[in-house]
């Protein structure tokens, strides 16, 4: 049996309102805000005595979501705050934008960093990582040609991290 959809990416922060407003001014779409907790809970997490604060954030396609989660108990057990973009784990995550200088403009009034600089890719994307609430590391992609497409025959264009022809490093 096949994999349905990908439902969505967790996120652990200490900031939960400082990062929903983030992920809103990016234009996410804010579902709700609960708290999980009890037994249940534990036996799907192995943590038998958590209760975490939770706010789920959809993408404006309806496709994707990110569900942050601020721990109330057990604390946190590691900081990747500071971890360089080829740290092991969870890298980042990748939104496609219509105007990568707008809402970097936008986004850098609610605390975001350009890690390195805008680049443009073969004329097919301007690609860039910032560092938004609590050093998350978030990618964005305009695309700019709808010239290279995946072999879906679907007529989408292939994702920004999927673009390239042959090996990533010449």
């Amino acid at each position: 049996m096949a994999v349905k959809r990908m439902d969505n990416v967790g996120i652990v922060v200490e900031d939960l309102g400082a990062t929903i407003d983030f992920f809103r001014e990016l234009g996410l779409e804010f579902e709700g805000r609960a708290t999980v907790e009890g037994e249940w809970a534990g036996r799907v997490t192995g943590l038998s005595d958590q209760r975490v604060e939770i706010a789920m954030m959809r993408t404006p396609d309806g496709h994707s979501r990110l569900e942050l989660s601020r721990f109330l108990t057990p604390p946190v057990v590691s900081d990747h705050r500071n971890a360089p973009v080829n740290a092991l784990g969870y890298l980042r995550v990748m939104f496609a934008v219509d105007d990568i200088d707008e809402k970097l403009e936008r986004l850098r009034n609610c605390g975001a960093e350009l890690v390195g600089e805008v680049v443009e890719y073969n004329n097919v994307y301007r690609l860039c990582y910032i560092r938004g609430p609590e050093g998350l590391l978030i990618g964005l992609a305009q695309e700019l040609s709808r010239a290279q497409y995946d072999d879906n025959d679907e007529g989408r264009p292939m994702s920004a991290s999927a673009s390239h022809k042959g090996p990533l490093l010449d």
